[in-house]
């Protein structure tokens, strides 16, 4: 697909009747990997999970040379749309979301760290008007952390600042509102109710219903953030420690192509 088909994909499977599912990816072995599926529709990158291969923490410490850099070569490794995670826009929203789409990159999540409500506009607005310049349909997953640093205030509180905020993103052109938090179908109902029917992505956590669930809702999209990397990991360190207690390599192991 050209960029211009790709973005226009990615852009309608945010707002098709299905849920889509993005599973999360840190380099090109992962990326290929997981678009070797025949499910797989889409493929979005986890920012901790870049961040920790270059051994950086999660935040923007991580330089966005390098971050663009590994978002682009895991969108030339593969036949399907990618979506970054862009954490804040590392101090300019819209030149990193115009220097993404040179990568490759036809969607992306952008932060807003609970700041003023007008700054955090302000960005959403930038990225999309960057991504009109370069002509090229562009999928922003406006995403609030109203849950995530809403600290202790009330959850209804925090609930009619996660609508707020997402109305005002969708306002300034985001196609959806990405809203990670680990709540259950009373606090997901709300949120579909006053941001829009497929207008709110979620985080898989314990406490998120299964997807077929999350589509009856009315849910556009659900990604899994760091979890991936941590569970790859930590079955590295189970096959290591195996080995290390006098085990040999399993039977079977798949070929990674």
């Amino acid at each position: 697909m050209t960029p211009a088909e790709s973005g226009a994909e990615l852009r309608r499977l945010h707002v098709d009747d299905e849920l889509l599912q993005v599973v999360n990816v840190w380099d090109v072995v992962s990326a290929t990997a997981v678009a070797a599926l025949p499910e797989t529709r889409a493929l979005a990158t986890a920012s901790h999970s870049i961040a920790a291969a270059f051994g950086y923490p999660d935040g923007e410490h991580i330089p966005a040379d390098l971050m663009l850099d590994m978002a682009g070569r895991i969108a030339r490794a593969v036949d399907v749309p990618v979506s970054a995670d862009l954490e804040a826009g590392y101090g300019d929203p819209g030149e990193t979301i115009r220097r993404a789409i040179g990568e490759g990159i036809v969607g992306a999540n952008l932060e807003d760290q609970l700041k003023p409500l007008r700054d955090a506009v302000a960005a959403v607005a930038a990225a999309v008007a960057a991504a009109g310049a370069e002509g090229v349909p562009f999928a922003l997953n406006a995403r609030t952390d109203a849950f995530l640093r809403g600290g202790d205030r009330p959850l209804d509180v925090r609930t009619a600042d996660a609508i707020e905020r997402g109305l005002a993103y969708l306002d300034a052109g985001a196609t959806c509102v990405f809203v990670p938090g680990n709540f259950g179908e009373d606090v997901i109902a709300d949120l579909v109710e006053g941001i829009g029917w497929r207008r709110v992505s979620v985080i898989g956590l314990p406490d998120i219903p299964p997807p077929d669930r999350l589509s009856d809702l009315g849910v556009a999209r659900i990604s899994y953030g760091p979890l991936t990397q941590r569970v790859a990991l930590g079955a590295l360190q189970d096959l290591a420690a195996m080995l290390y207690s006098g085990g040999v390599p399993p039977r079977g192991i798949r070929p990674l192509n």
